[in-house]
């Protein structure tokens, strides 16, 4: 307690007072340049990309701190003729390491691309780096390291403490970090070639992915002297729990590189899943993303995809056939019918001239004769029925202008056995 208080009338000193003032004004100097240059990078940095907005964004970072440094670097030079700078010297070296951890932590996160959480966590993982190595420049984080380890327990051969808590933590994040990294630069480097096809693509990623962040927690682990022996018991109601109750998720997984290695099904594909139709958008561990034409996303487990049917429409090639049919009376003629519809395909610019559409007589129905116009189409993925619409509208028009005409639904209806006093009465109610 004597030492926490002589230190305290040390630093609180009338000596020390100059070397305050240079640290208040060094602040006051950085929240006002700070806050002028996000106004003036504010619309910029958000309407840039790439480099420029890396260089923005980090701009706007380091102005704070380095400002700070200037000030308190351009006052420790000015009171450095006359007196000992104790407090500015140790306040050059927290503002730099803070500027360098600011910006170092922002360039790994744009590396790895992380999601919304690690960009919430950055200023968190930043100013955690940055109190540790402030103990470390005031010399005090051997005796709070010492306070950490204090506190724990003995699991077997292995000492579980807050000091051996947070050193699992910290390494365990930096080894996800550090996979992660390269995972993303052997992903941008997959992505680059052609030798491999999407979903074999696909697949190795997420091989990568698994094989990378699994040796890189077992080498955290192993580093710390956790005994990996006592993963067995854990694998083992891993394996009952996936037996039980995961055993649905565990199937969606498995069939997921079934799906990726097998090439059934690759994004872009157009294909018919049930009653969902649309083009594939990613492949994830435990489902499709499936989009339709109205713009909706539908996530359908793997597994569907193993134990159903599905109609790929793009699996050998994109080119698919699709028809059109209509009735026509019986007192139409059928082959000047057929001849005046196959022109009428081309009223969509998406129908292929090669192979060349078709018309055919299908049945006599009841109500008249069913034609059916087939031809091909290439963009499967940008749908039927506004092709099919623009067909339907065009064969009308020709019918109607050449006499082609198309029948109502008819009936006939027979009476029998009527009595004529049944008949008597029908006539009456008329």
């Amino acid at each position: 307690m004597e030492f926490v208080l002589s230190t305290l009338q040390q630093v609180f000193s009338m000596q020390t007072l100059p070397e305050w003032a240079v640290l208040l004004v060094a602040v006051l100097v950085g929240m006002i340049t700070r806050r002028r240059l996000i106004q003036k990078l504010g619309d910029s940095g958000s309407q840039s990309k790439g480099l420029r907005q890396f260089a923005i964004r980090s701009i706007e970072r380091l102005a704070w701190p380095m400002s700070m440094l200037l000030v308190v670097w351009l006052g420790q030079v000015a009171l450095a003729s006359w007196q000992g700078t104790p407090i500015l010297d140790v306040a050059v070296a927290l503002l730099f390491s803070f500027a360098a951890i600011r910006f170092i932590v922002y360039f790994l996160r744009k590396s790895i691309k992380g999601g919304p959480l690690l960009k919430a966590s950055e200023s968190f993982i930043a100013a955690t780096i940055w109190v540790i190595v402030g103990m470390h420049l005031l010399g005090v984080l051997p005796q709070a390291m010492a306070a950490l380890d204090s506190v724990g327990a003995n699991i077997g051969d292995f000492r579980l403490s807050l000091l051996s808590g947070l050193k699992l933590l910290v390494l365990i994040l930096i080894a996800l970090t550090i996979s992660g990294w390269i995972t993303h630069l052997i992903e941008s480097r997959l992505a680059e070639t052609k030798a491999l096809n999407a979903s074999t693509r696909v697949g190795l990623i997420k091989f990568i992915k698994f094989a990378v962040v699994t040796v890189a927690v077992v080498i955290v682990l192993s580093s710390v002297g956790f005994d990996l022996s006592t993963f067995a018991v854990f694998g083992g109601a891993l394996g009952v729990g996936l037996g039980f109750g995961l055993q649905r998720i565990a199937a969606n997984f498995i069939s997921g590189f079934i799906v990726i290695m097998d090439r059934s099904i690759k994004p872009g594909d157009v294909v018919t899943i049930g009653n969902e139709f649309g083009w594939v958008q990613e492949l994830k561990a435990r489902y499709i993303v499936l989009r339709n034409r109205s713009g909706v996303d539908t996530l359908i487990p793997n597994e569907n995809l193993i134990t159903s049917d599905v109609i790929n429409w793009s699996y050998s090639d994109r080119d698919v056939r699709i028809s059109v049919s209509v009735d026509i009376s019986y007192d139409s003629d059928p082959e000047k019918a057929i001849e005046l519809m196959k022109p009428c395909a081309f009223a969509s610019e998406r129908v292929l001239k090669t192979p060349e559409p078709n018309a055919w007589l299908m049945e006599f129905a009841d109500s008249g004769i069913t034609l059916e116009l087939r031809f091909w189409i290439s963009d499967p993925e940008n749908g039927f029925e506004n092709v099919r619409s623009a067909i339907r509208m065009a064969i009308w028009k020709t019918f109607k202008e050449h006499g082609i005409t198309i029948p109502y639904p008819q009936r006939d209806l027979h009476l029998k056995s009527v009595s004529p006093e049944v008949l008597e009465q029908l006539q009456a109610q008329r």
